[in-house]
């Protein structure tokens, strides 16, 4: 599968472009690609609906926002749910092609095409750990989601014979106006109010959901986290949201990340800290000790004459990073502990090495200070 193409290239505009001047952009790509323009093109088409799917994150500031930070993965997630629809697109972008003179000019006005509603969408938050984000996971979930009716197929009428004309439209789902422009008058088409551009009104309603078309229900979801998510991050799962009244797409389901503390390790960003506490006697001489990582354990050394404040950096054993190929590391802080108790032998024997030279502090001028260490590690 190609990769996706970055959505502010699709619609022409730099990546710090205003809402309207997003808007005008997929205002003129939109009729550039209109499928009623390019009849039988194939290409135009996917650009038509390509275009649709950058303006529907674009035009969001939240969506857009996530974009900006994680691409593509950042309002996806990964997901997958049956794709773009050209009927969806008319009915996801009407304020900008209905109800506008374009729609005559490029000749929709030809025929009725219904506009196919989209359900409500629904919002969860799924908690994390530390370990689930770091390597990816798979979580079920129990949604309750309105569905389609199955006994009237979501249509929510008795039968098929329970339909009767609009008297609003005259059964076309659409109405005309005459709009005045520089031009000179034009036609333009709207929506039917009364039948929602359905053409038909129910007569008899269906006695399992009153008419609706749709009923609650409860569902086990399947969502597959991939690492590196982060605290606060929406995923999409397309088309497992609420079923539209009467018939139309299902919504989305959006997944809100809650990364649960860890009472060890601390994540920033694609790092994890840890602070490792170390006797002064065991930073004098050295010693071997364990930590704990993401994965388990790992054994490191501490060299004899370590000083509290040196960073120890595990390569590779910190998170991988969303929609990339980078691993952070672990990152040790040595803190070396002070006993506050002492018995009296412990006492004694550090009065006889108060004195000594080398327990004298004598930093080394070459040693660099905890800033420049700080700045060392994190660039």
């Amino acid at each position: 599968m190609a990769a996706k193409r970055d959505y502010y290239d699709i619609l022409g505009v730099s990546r710090n472009a205003s809402a309207e001047e997003i808007k005008k952009a997929y205002r003129r790509t939109a009729i550039k690609y209109h499928p009623d323009k390019n009849p039988g093109d194939k290409e135009a088409e996917e650009k038509f609906k390509e275009a649709a799917e950058a303006y529907e994150v674009l035009s969001d500031p939240e969506k857009r926002a996530r974009y900006d930070r994680f691409g593509h993965q950042g309002v996806n997630g990964g997901f997958s749910g049956g794709g773009f629809n050209v009927e969806d697109i008319f009915s996801q972008f009407g304020d900008i092609l209905n109800n506008s003179p374009f729609e005559d000019f490029f000749g929709r006005s030809s025929g009725r095409r219904t506009t196919r509603r989209k359900g409500t969408n629904l919002r969860i938050k799924l908690k994390l750990t530390l370990q689930e984000i770091a390597n990816g996971t798979e979580k079920k979930v129990k949604v309750r989601r309105q569905v389609a009716c199955k006994s009237c197929n979501g249509t929510g009428a008795k039968n098929a014979n329970s339909f009767v004309n609009c008297t609003t439209c005259n059964g076309s789902g659409q109405v005309r106006q005459v709009v005045h422009t520089m031009l000179g008058q034009m036609i333009s088409t709207s929506t039917c109010p009364a039948c929602n551009g359905e053409g038909k009104i129910i007569s008899e309603r269906c006695s399992s959901c009153g008419g609706d078309g749709t009923v609650s229900e409860e569902e086990v979801i399947s969502i597959k986290i991939p690492a590196g998510v982060e605290d606060g991050m929406q995923l999409q799962m397309s088309g497992k949201g609420n079923f539209p009244p009467r018939g139309g797409v299902p919504g989305d389901l959006l997944v809100v990340v809650e990364e649960e503390e860890d009472p060890v390790l601390k994540r920033e960003g694609i790092n994890i800290h840890y602070d490792l506490h170390v006797s002064f006697v065991d930073a004098a001489l050295g010693t071997s000790v364990e930590v704990p990582t993401i994965d388990g354990k790992a054994k490191i050394d501490i060299a004899p004459g370590t000083q509290s404040g040196k960073i120890l950096r595990l390569r590779g054993k910190g998170i991988k990073e969303l929609n990339g190929y980078t691993t952070g590391d672990q990152l040790v802080h040595i803190n070396i502990w002070t006993p506050k108790n002492l018995t009296r032998e412990e006492r004694a024997l550090l009065e006889k090495l108060r004195d000594s030279p080398n327990f004298k502090p004598n930093p080394d001028k070459a040693e660099k200070s905890f800033f420049e260490r700080m700045k060392e590690y994190f660039q």
